[in-house]
């Protein structure tokens, strides 16, 4: 677990590390659904062989195709693993805002690290997607520690830059995560609501149970400026205003309410569970409150 360590620091591991009992309640109890036996561990049904890739457990090799055909190939199980997850990381310019904590960016990479590890601790399936204007990474849904190794080694590179539009971008994911499972969702979120919802609409049209985790900066919760500030834009090149705060908080604050309203009621609509995190908060600490929350909800 070098490669975590590296990732958080010794307290924030062992807080993650801690939310491993509420984490298996929580996926025994809400995530049922996606589950044909929860609590029978593995399954033996054979279902088919795929070609191997890095980051597969050795184990899984089948040597008597290997014998036949000179080539690697790995055995499938129907239901091999508890949970089926794939995380997709905006990695957009947005992301990259900072105050006076750490950055949006930072703090939902290690949110996605700390998801990761949890699920492969309890050997479900997980995947990443890391995406701007396209999907920039994409990780098949796997399970081990290499895999957990080569996730952490993805987050760890990804650096935020570019537009997003996330109504599009997830449009052109949904045929690529066909097999039914849990889509976690680390955004600020900006962009249009409408085609973000429709989106959305359609990863559970497929049957996906869909976590959003929206990450914002205090500042752009609170609007704190004072003085004439120059506000640059992070997805254009070139692109800055000055203005007075003063002038622009009240109607800031309100588009900002609308906003955050369009989301939460578009994402009630199609049963998607939506939680906001700021990044002042220890993400550890955020992510234990919102598993316990959902245990106590049922």
């Amino acid at each position: 677990m070098s490669h975590l360590k590296e990732f958080m620091t010794p307290l924030e591991l062992q807080k993650v590390s801690n939310l491993q009992v509420v984490a298996r309640l929580v996926v025994e109890g809400f995530f049922s659904g996606l589950h044909k036996s929860p609590h029978k561990g593995f399954s033996i049904e054979f279902a088919q062989h795929r070609q191997y890739v890095q980051g597969d457990e050795i184990r899984r090799l089948d040597w008597k195709v290997f014998g036949k055909t000179d080539r690697y190939y790995v055995r499938e199980f129907e239901e091999e693993t508890n949970l089926r997850a794939t995380i997709l990381l905006d990695v957009s310019g947005s992301m990259s805002y900072q105050g006076d904590g750490v950055s949006k960016h930072h703090y939902a990479t290690r949110l996605a690290a700390s998801l990761a590890y949890l699920m492969l601790q309890q050997r479900d399936s997980v995947g990443l997607v890391t995406f701007d204007t396209k999907a920039r990474a994409f990780l098949p849904q796997r399970s081990g520690v290499p895999h957990l190794r080569q996730m952490l080694n993805e987050l760890e590179g990804a650096a935020p830059g570019g537009e997003t539009e996330l109504g599009g971008v997830f449009q052109t994911l949904a045929p690529r995560i066909h097999r039914r499972g849990l889509l976690i969702i680390i955004s600020d979120c900006f962009g249009e609501v409408k085609d973000t919802i429709n989106a959305l609409a359609q990863f559970r049209h497929s049957k996906h149970e869909i976590l959003v985790f929206q990450i914002l900066d205090k500042d752009e919760v609170e609007f704190p400026f004072k003085q004439w500030t120059r506000f640059e834009s992070a997805e254009e090149e070139d692109q800055f205003r000055m203005i007075d705060p003063a002038h622009f908080r009240a109607v800031y604050l309100d588009n900002l309410k609308k906003f955050q309203k369009e989301l939460t009621d578009g994402c009630n609509r199609h049963r998607i569970d939506f939680t906001t995190m700021t990044t002042d908060r220890p993400y550890a600490d955020a992510l234990a409150h919102y598993l316990t929350r959902r245990l106590r909800r049922g």
